[in-house]
């Protein structure tokens, strides 16, 4: 029997199980996290005995009498204080990290008063966040110290917001605290576990599947394998491709590790590896197709037997062609040709995917974390073969996300579990499964040519691309075709020849990704460009400088800059920095805001008034990017109604518009244009009425723009509504080390200044990570990362100075959401180019593949 007390209470307990494990599932305790479960991340950080301490790898036996403090445990005032500073700061985007950020806060000022910013980073440094960058989480912790000195006061909440004020996200108190609910902080009654069997190989026929011992075991409730699908087992996030099985069936093969096998539902979660492994599956073997140039090069070889396709392996293909390219490079003066590999990476969101469905009937209610609710529920409705109506798909929030909960993971698996059980049944994944299934970053091998003349005016740009999108589509027609669009960067040329091709293979499948394929091509024309600017005898940012885009100029693919284009302003911004320096890199990046394309892409919001109060709603999915803010802002702004008056809601298929998937940088423009139309027309009920007269009513906001298909006949196609422009430079000190790095990004309008640096500084940080060390290397398609650690993410000691640079349009607008921009992706594209350039002005070696190699970084 074991004794440990619990924020101040002692329990008594025989089992020997984690201390994570004990706080969440024994005593209910939700505040501490598990994001990986492998002591690495410092999401379950609690104190014990005054000492910061993983819980997920420590075991009760050596908590015998130990006295444990968990975020709950906090005082009044000390919840008050970090509450505050967290929001005030800016320190808070999905949340999933925060209140163990919390816990190593608190260690660190119950010693220390008055800690320096090296003091803070050094106490969360066994801490990681994937949103922040750390910088304004260290400003909490400063800030949060200088109050309990009596140094600084909590100050209320202003009555008025307007569009460019700070102000604190609406959800960071709550996700400060721990007592914000993510799915896998949920427990209802009856409710079983469930998992899925993956496969043993990555190609494999699979002969036979015996679930009889598994199904004997006493706590195992259902088993469910492919023939138990009533509806539409080959299900997609691109519905025209639906290439995904849910399960695969005795007959059929496997395509990568990742594959679902059977489900498992059982009445408690220590029983289900066990039932796993009394799971009995013959398999035929087979040599995986491991890598583009065997799936290019092996035609009778097929990931996808039985997809009418482009041919062979190939998922898709693009080509973007204007002018004459090759009589363009013919005549130029320099021409430079370089062959460039781009490596997979993991999203390494802190919250493991997880799903809790139940049944109701002949309808069912999912609760989940994705990055659309409507799309879960039209596939959903799919693999149970009924209306999408009977399915009701509802948001916890999401602990992060940048792309990699695009797909369905453990929504439909869920899902099929309640249904065939006819109870309440939720799936989380461990990290390592997570890490196994969910699709990549898209390696790709990149070929370019870029030419210019004498004086460094662009002439042309040739470049073949080649993707690896793994097992399955996810995302890899569009995210091609983005690295296709935009490999020509911000420039004005009149000549490009771009082609692009998909290619399936037995790995880790890759889909969305922030940067969605543009951090790959902007890596590789970037890194070209420099070499250009040597030839001719100019610096780096004149060359960009002397071709960067302007209104009324042509973008590489044939549409009209508009006038709401400062791409050399962003230039201007960074000039003496850049020039003042010896080690330094730049790069220029575009990306656009909007899915575009002439697909279809709708913005929604809908005010509802109830009891003098405003009901925003959308289905627009905050994923960390603080898209609920953005609302509250523009509602506020436009009614000039006191920011209190408003509630906003979860994303609800039942209750709230589908607004969309957040992908594509779009949520600010779109969802914030919707709200401010919204807003405009309440407005103009409230003229001759009041809040209680109007009491009942909703008001729709809808923004839909129209746009032409890639290679469209128009002399001047709009393939995309906005896009925005970024000049990064980063600079190395005397060892090697990064020092600084400046980003000056063109956002059109700040809605919210803090939340909109905090993007930027994450995006930075994420894409240092990208260019100095990360990657996910796979063997014969077995990856070889399986722990969280492995994937050496930067930590709050190794980030730079990140100086944010917001440039604003001179012209404003009173549309499209007051002029916003989506800063998510851009924010991540030119650093790991910009670091390239900077570390060959360190040593001379110009680097062609990613991670960078022979750095300080890679030791």
């Amino acid at each position: 029997m074991y004794n440990i007390t619990v924020n101040g209470k002692t329990y008594q307990t025989e089992k020997n199980v984690t201390l994570l494990d004990y706080l969440r599932n024994t005593l209910e305790l939700k505040g501490t996290k598990n994001a990986c479960g492998q002591g690495a991340c410092g999401s379950c950080s609690v104190i014990v005995d005054g000492k910061l301490t993983r819980s997920c790898v420590t075991k009760i036996e050596k908590l015998d009498n130990k006295n444990v403090i968990t975020i709950e445990g906090l005082n009044e005032k000390e919840k008050e204080v970090y509450s505050y500073s967290f929001a005030k700061c800016g320190a808070v985007q999905c949340g999933f990290c925060i209140p163990g950020m919390v816990m190593a806060a608190k260690c660190l000022i119950d010693k220390n008063k008055n800690p320096t910013d090296q003091d803070i980073k050094k106490a969360i440094n066994t801490n990681i966040c994937r949103c922040t960058g750390y910088v304004k989480i260290v400003d909490a912790i400063k800030m949060s110290a200088s109050i309990f000195n009596g140094e600084a006061d909590i100050e209320p909440l202003p009555q008025s917001l307007k569009v460019g004020d700070d102000y604190p996200r609406v959800d960071a108190k709550d996700k400060t605290l721990g007592v914000g609910e993510y799915v896998d902080d949920m427990i209802v009654d009856g409710m079983l576990y469930g998992s899925a069997l993956r496969s043993k190989y990555p190609r494999a026929i699979v002969k036979s599947i015996d679930i009889s011992k598994a199904l004997a075991h006493k706590n195992v409730v259902s088993i469910v394998t492919a023939k138990d699908i009533v509806g539409r087992r080959y299900i997609a996030h691109l519905e025209f491709i639906s290439d995904w099985p849910a399960l695969i069936d005795v007959g059929e093969t496997t395509r990568y590790l990742g594959d679902a096998i059977v489900l498992i539902a059982a009445k408690n979660k220590e029983d289900l590896e066990e039932a796993k492994k009394l799971v009995e599956v013959e398999y035929e073997e087979l040599a995986p197709i491991d890598s583009i140039e065997k799936s290019k090069n092996n035609p009778n070889e097929l990931v996808h037997p039985n997809r009418i396709n482009n041919g062979g392996n190939i998922l898709a293909k693009r080509h973007i062609q204007r002018g004459d390219t090759n009589k363009a490079i013919e005549n130029a003066k320099y021409v430079v040709t370089n062959n460039y590999s781009l490596p997979a990476t993991e999203h390494a969101f802190m919250e493991p995917e997880s799903a809790l469905a139940i049944r109701n009937g002949e309808s069912i209610t999912v609760y989940t974390g994705g990055q659309n609710v409507f799309d879960e529920r039209h596939q959903i409705s799919l693999l149970l073969g009924i209306d999408a109506e009977k399915v009701r798909c509802i948001s916890k929030y999401v602990g992060g996300g940048f792309g990699g909960k695009e797909d369905m993971s453990v929504q439909h698996h869920a899902a099929l579990l309640s249904w065939l059980t006819n109870a309440p049944v939720k799936i989380t994944m461990s990290r390592e499964e997570s890490m196994l299934t969910h699709p990549k970053r898209h390696p790709m091998e990149i070929s370019i040519t870029s030419a210019c003349d004498e004086f460094g005016n662009i002439k042309a740009v040739k470049a073949l691309i080649e993707s690896d999108t793994g097992a399955y589509s996810s995302l890899g027609m569009p995210v091609l075709e983005r690295a296709c669009t935009h490999i020509a960067g911000p420039y004005k040329i009149e000549n490009i020849d771009i082609e692009g091709y998909a290619f399936y293979t037995n790995n880790v499948p890759c889909g969305a990704f922030r940067g969605f394929g543009v951090c790959q091509s902007n890596f590789a024309s970037e890194a070209n460009l420099n070499q250009l600017a040597k030839m001719v005898g100019i610096s780096e940012w004149e060359i960009r400088f002397k071709n960067a885009v302007e209104a009324s100029d042509s973008l590489p693919t044939g549409q009209v800059a508009s006038k709401y284009t400062s791409l050399k302003e962003t230039l201007m911004a960074v000039k003496d920095e850049f020039h003042k320096n010896k080690c330094v890199g730049i790069a220029c990046a575009i990306k656009n805001s909007g899915i575009g394309m002439s697909l279809n892409d709708v913005g929604r919001c809908c005010l509802t008034v109830q009891d003098n109060k405003i009901h925003i709603k959308s289905g627009a999915a905050c994923i960390g990017q603080g898209i609920a803010t953005v609302m509250l802002q523009i509602a506020s702004d436009t009614l000039n109604i006191n920011p209190n008056t408003f509630i906003i809601a979860t994303p609800d298929t039942d209750l709230t518009p589908d607004s969309g998937t957040t992908t594509a940088s779009r949520q600010t423009l779109f969802t914030g244009e919707a709200t401010r139309i919204a807003s405009t027309k309440l407005k103009k009920a409230l003229e001759n009425s009041t809040l209680e007269n109007l009491d009942g009513l909703s008001f729709l906001g809808e923004y839909a723009p129209v746009t032409d298909p890639l290679n469209s006949d128009k002399e001047q196609p709009l393939h995309h509504v906005s896009f925005g422009y970024a000049t990064q430079i980063v600079i190395l000190s005397d060892d090697g080390y990064i020092k600084k790095v400046i980003a000056a990004h063109d956002v059109g309008r700040v809605i919210n200044p803090r939340a909109l640096e905090g993007q930027i500084e994450g995006g930075v940080v994420m894409s240092l990570g990208y260019a100095l060390r990360e990657d996910y290397p796979q063997v014969n398609s077995y990856p070889k990362y399986k722990k969280y650690s492995e994937l050496r993410l930067f930590r709050a000691t190794e980030v730079p100075e990140i100086i944010t640079i917001p440039i604003e349009d001179k012209f404003r607008k009173e549309t499209d959401a007051y002029n916003a921009k989506g800063i998510g992706e851009i924010s991540s594209i030119p650093t790991a180019a910009a670091t390239q350039m900077a570390y060959e002005k360190f040593d001379g070696e110009f680097r062609l593949s990613l991670p960078l190699k022979h750095t300080p970084y890679l030791k």
